[in-house]
C-alpha cells in the first residue's frame, strides 16, 4: 500500500471521496481541495481512470520537518530515485508553500531539482533533464509553515483533459467541475438535461459521457505509465474493463442551446471530436425563448458573470425575464445556475432550494438550485420560438500548476 493525495475544485471534495472509495482506496481522509487515502497501484490506476471529478493523483514520497532549503535538498537526496523512474526521463519540479518562511519558492525548487539529479549522477552516473513543457516525470514540493511533503504525480496532465483539447469559449468550465456540478444537480443518466447557454459545450458533453458510462480517462495517457512501479497488465485489465462498460452511441434526451452560433459550432465540433454528435441536440436561440423537452429533467447552466463594463447591467434585465420563463415553461424541472453573481436569486425572482459553495480555480461561486413548480405566472397562451434552427493539506490542492 502507498499514500496519495487526490486534489479536486473546492467544494467538490464529497464527491472525490465517494470517486476514490468507488476505485478502492482505504482510510480516505477528506481536506479542502482534496482527500487524503492509502491505496494499491491498481485502486491509483482506477481512480485516475473513473473519476470525474479529481484534479490530480499525487504519490507522496517522502515527509519531514524543514526550517531551511538544505533540510528539503537532503530529503530529496535521500530518496532512491532509480525506483521511481530511469535518468533517461524528463522532469519537472514544482513548489506549492503556504505560510512557508522560506524566501524564494525558485530557489527551493531548483534544490530539489539539484538532489534528484545529484542521486542519479551518484547512483548511474547520468542525470535526467529538465522539460518545464511536457516532462515524463512530474514532481512537487509542497511546503506549510514547518513540513515539507514531496510528490510525484500519477495523472500527468491534469484530469479534467479528457483526452482531446476542445474549442472553448472567453470563460470555460474545466471538465471536473462541471461534471461535479451535474452530480450535486441531481441529474442522472437516463433523465432529461437542457443548458440554454451551453457555449461550447462542456456540461453536454460531460452529460454524454456519463450517459454512455465511458470514462473519463479512457482515451488519455497518465503519468504513472511512465514510473517505474507501471504494471502494464494491470492496467490493461482495467482499460479493457472501462471499454466493455461503454453502451452504444444513441439519441440522448440532452439538449444544448445558445444565442451565439460561433459558440454553438464549437459546441458542436466538440461532440463531434468526441464522437457524440447525434446524441445531443443544438438549437440556435436565446434562453428565453427556449421550450422544454420533457415533462420533466435538469436545466443546468453557467451563465455570463458579468465582469466586463456594462454586462452587470444587462444580466440585471436578463435574470428577472429568465425567471418568467422558468416559472412560465418549466413547472416540474430543476433549475441549477452556477455563477459568482450574488444578486443572481433575487433577481430571477425565486427562492433557492439549496446554495452550493464552489470555486472556478480562484473565483468563489455558488450553485443555486431551484425547484420549478406551476404557478399563478404561467402563460396561458403558447408563444412561438424564436431562433431555432433544429497533511493537512491546504488549498493549493485544487489549483492546476500548469496553469
Amino acid at each position: 500500500m502507498f499514500q496519495f493525495f487526490a486534489s479536486c475544485p473546492r467544494g467538490l471534495e464529497t464527491l472525490l471521496v465517494e470517486d476514490l472509495t468507488a476505485a478502492g482506496a482505504l482510510r480516505v481522509a477528506q481536506v479542502p481541495g482534496g482527500a487524503q487515502f492509502t491505496a494499491s497501484w491498481e485502486a491509483c490506476y482506477r481512480a485516475n481512470l473513473h473519476s470525474s471529478v479529481a484534479t490530480r493523483i499525487l504519490w507522496r514520497i517522502a515527509h519531514n520537518r524543514y526550517t531551511r532549503e538544505e533540510d528539503i535538498y537532503k530529503m530529496a537526496l535521500a530518496i532512491s530515485w532509480t525506483d521511481i523512474f530511469d535518468p533517461s526521463q524528463t522532469i519537472r519540479c514544482d513548489t506549492v508553500a503556504t505560510r512557508s518562511p522560506l524566501r524564494s519558492l525558485e530557489f527551493v525548487t531548483l534544490r530539489v531539482k539539484d538532489a534528484i539529479c545529484d542521486r542519479f549522477r551518484a547512483s548511474t552516473g547520468i542525470r535526467p533533464s529538465v522539460d518545464t513543457r511536457d516532462p515524463d516525470v512530474r514532481i512537487s514540493l509542497h511546503l506549510t509553515e514547518d513540513e515539507a511533503t514531496l510528490y510525484v504525480d500519477t495523472s500527468g496532465n491534469p484530469l479534467w483533459q479528457r483526452g482531446e483539447r476542445l474549442d472553448t469559449g472567453e470563460a470555460p468550465l474545466k471538465e471536473n467541475l462541471a461534471a461535479g456540478i451535474l452530480r450535486l444537480s441531481g441529474w442522472q443518466p437516463g433523465m432529461a438535461l437542457l443548458d440554454p447557454m451551453c457555449g461550447s459545450g462542456t456540461f453536454l458533453l460531460e452529460a454524454a459521457q456519463m450517459a454512455k458510462g465511458e470514462a473519463p480517462g479512457l482515451n488519455r495517457t497518465f503519468g504513472f505509465e511512465r514510473l517505474a512501479s507501471f504494471d502494464p497488465a494491470i492496467w490493461r485489465d482495467l482499460r479493457n474493463e472501462a471499454a466493455a462498460r461503454v453502451q452504444p452511441l444513441t439519441k440522448l434526451p440532452i439538449v444544448g442551446s445558445d444565442i451565439d452560433g460561433g459558440l454553438l459550432r464549437k459546441a458542436q465540433a466538440n461532440l463531434r471530436r468526441a464522437g457524440l454528435e447525434g446524441a445531443v441536440e443544438l438549437k440556435h436561440c436565446d434562453a428565453r425563448d427556449i421550450r422544454p423537452h420533457a415533462a420533466e429533467g435538469i436545466w443546468v447552466t453557467n451563465p455570463p458573470y458579468g465582469v466586463r463594463i456594462g454586462e452587470a447591467n444587462e444580466l440585471a434585465e436578463l435574470y428577472p425575464e429568465l425567471g418568467d420563463h422558468l416559472k412560465a415553461e418549466f413547472a416540474g424541472w430543476t433549475a441549477c445556475f452556477f455563477s459568482s453573481d450574488t444578486r443572481l436569486p433575487k433577481l430571477i425572482g425565486l427562492r433557492p432550494d439549496r446554495k452550493t459553495p464552489l470555486y472556478n480555480g480562484k473565483l468563489e461561486c455558488r450553485l443555486y438550485q431551484f425547484r420549478i413548480v406551476a404557478g399563478f405566472n404561467r402563460r396561458t397562451t403558447a408563444q412561438p420560438q424564436q431562433g431555432q434552427s433544429g497533511e493537512p493539506l491546504p488549498d493549493w490542492a485544487s489549483e492546476d500548476l500548469d496553469q
